[in-house]
């Protein structure tokens, strides 16, 4: 049994779509751990102010993890260390190992010096909290300083499993990070309070480190301390992962911003703005992630070729995959938006309506999670182009568009909740449109959606940008798929609406089962009548999906090659 067990867990995989189908499983057994951590946190706390310290306080790990651990994030380290094992596998070792033992020392006096001045950092972090809100707030921070050591050093581990193509683990090391949260919130919260949350996103951390463990150290490549660090390597790591860190320690410091702002609305905006965006991850996760991830190695591979991108034959396979990533990310995340919008009221209500998770914090968060919705297709595509431009050696324009687009999501911000605020019209139409009208704190809304904007200039933007360096050709690229999913999705979210009118009538909406129902039956029909669409029409999306299904469900290749090898 241990044998076979292991056997799973050192399996490679291949194949674009086996992956992304892999690691979209246990983003969702993830996901499903994260929908259960903020259930139990609607249920205990409600949108309180209690919730609002405890996710202030995580976003400063969060920056701290996305700007220094990403120094030696995957997505930087894959072609510096595919280079280094094409030498010879002690080089990459000998890489690993100065890696490893530079980003520990930096990390640990890093993580110090936040635990020391964090009491000065705590009034810029939530102005709006009092003073023993600020205490509390400041408790938290030190307590969760652990957690960006053990994720980096995850990610490093990360590597060698996505290089190996140990995706199994690489996969499932998320479903162990949101079950120490579960943890946290189930088991500390009751014995500690807020501490008990704070331990429960270290613990998870840890969990999402060791994991990956046993894979590292079978594959020959478990990094170990120097004493003689090559500081030029670092340097030269360095230099390729700075635009990226800088890309993602911007997106993370918009997120500070916003929960600074919305710490001076009204108790429990921070936490509103939170549970929405937790919600649109899951397909974000599911799609996004899941086909940008198993996308990334083979891009990375094409690149680090000899002759590169240089080289014709080896760049068509490169916007070739690219673009076989991106029609199957279209395919599927169009129709979750659309259904996300149309069901957000059932999905939040089946979610989290419980305990002290009232009928107005379901409005305001279902109301969020509409907008945040809009961009779920912008946000995935936005992965897989950045990590696209990263596989190619390109850091540089990335790191402009996220700049100014981050930018763009912190003046909105500002812009949009003056603009609320003093113009009664429109805040009316605003709340009318989002049937919010009468609810007091609609004003957080205008986050979201700020932020929602924002995402789709970058995305758009940087589409435009590797069109114009990678496809030499004037071809349509994404434009037809776009279209055809999007007629499809307007088609079955207008039966998914439809549905949810008669079978008002038919479920008792007062009861959980009943919302329960309602929305599910409602998302099938509408399910149903997009795919019946894409099979009149014959779309070659929806044939690589069944393909792929008949393929995993097979009992002689449970993981079978696609079409295009990985």
């Amino acid at each position: 049994m241990v044998k076979r067990l292991l056997g799973v867990f050192n399996k490679e995989i291949h194949g674009l779509e086996a992956v992304a189908f892999l690691i979209s499983f246990f983003v969702f057994l993830s996901q499903l751990l994260g929908l259960l951590r903020d259930r139990a946190l609607a249920h205990y706390l409600g949108t309180s102010r209690a919730l609002d310290i405890y996710y202030a306080a995580f976003r400063v790990p969060d920056f701290l993890f996305v700007s220094l651990a990403s120094l030696v994030s995957i997505n930087v380290l894959i072609p510096f260390f595919l280079s280094c094992l094409e030498k010879s596998k002690p080089e990459a070792h000998r890489f690993m190992n100065n890696i490893f033992t530079a980003f520990l020392i930096i990390m640990i006096a890093v993580s110090a010096i936040v635990f020391i001045i964090v009491p000065i950092l705590a009034p810029l972090i939530a102005p709006g909290f009092n003073s023993i809100e600020q205490g509390e707030l400041i408790n938290l921070i030190r307590i969760m300083m652990l957690s960006p050591i053990l994720m980096g050093l995850s990610n490093l581990f990360g590597t060698v499993t996505q290089i190996f193509r140990k995706f199994f683990v690489y996969a499932l090391s998320p479903v162990f990070y949101n079950l120490g949260i579960v943890i946290g919130v189930l088991v500390f919260y009751p014995l500690w309070g807020l501490n008990g949350l704070a331990l429960g996103v270290v613990l998870g951390a840890l969990f999402h480190f060791l994991i990956q463990v046993p894979a590292v150290v079978k594959s020959g490549f478990l990094p170990h301390f120097v004493r003689n660090i090559n500081w030029l390597e670092i340097k030269e790591v360095i230099l390729v992962s700075v635009p990226r860190a800088l890309g993602l320690a911007l997106n993370s410091f918009a997120l500070l911003v916003i929960v600074a702002i919305a710490s001076t609305l009204s108790s429990g905006s921070i936490s509103i703005f939170n549970f929405a965006k937790n919600l649109q991850a899951v397909p974000l996760g599911l799609i996004g992630i899941a086909f940008s991830v198993a996308a990334f190695p083979t891009l990375s591979r094409l690149s680090a070729q000899q002759a590169g991108l240089a080289n014709e034959e080896h760049l068509q396979k490169f916007t070739k995959h690219f673009e076989t990533a991106a029609r199957q990310i279209i395919f599927w995340a169009l129709p979750a938006s659309f259904l996300f919008i149309v069901l957000r009221a059932q999905i939040v209500r089946v979610i989290l309506g419980s305990g002290q998770f009232s009928w107005s914090d379901t409005q305001l968060t279902a109301a969020s999670v509409a907008i945040f919705s809009v961009s779920i297709l912008a946000q995935s595509l936005l992965l897989l182009t950045v990590r696209s431009f990263y596989a190619a050696g390109e850091t540089r324009r990335p790191l402009i568009v996220n700049v100014i687009s981050t930018g763009i999501i912190i003046v909105l911000s500002f812009v949009f909740l003056k603009i609320f605020h003093e113009s009664s019209a429109i805040q009316e139409f605003f709340e009318s449109l989002l049937r919010v009208r009468g609810l007091t704190g609609t004003e957080v809304l205008v986050l979201p959606l700020a932020y929602s904007l924002g995402t789709i200039i970058n995305a758009l933007w940087l589409l435009f940008v590797f069109r114009k360096n990678f496809l030499k050709t004037g071809k349509s690229f994404l434009r037809v798929i776009f279209f055809q999913i999007f007629m499809v999705s307007l088609a079955g979210a207008l039966v998914t609406y439809i549905g949810l009118n008669v079978f008002s009538r038919v479920f008792d909406l007062s009861t959980f089962s009943g919302v329960f129902w309602q929305g599910l039956v409602s998302g099938i029909l509408g399910i149903a009548a997009g795919m019946a669409v894409l099979r009149y029409t014959g779309n070659p999306e929806l044939k690589a999906v069944v393909r792929v299904l008949k393929t995993r469900f097979s009992k002689l290749s449970p993981f079978g090659p696609s079409s295009e090898e990985l």
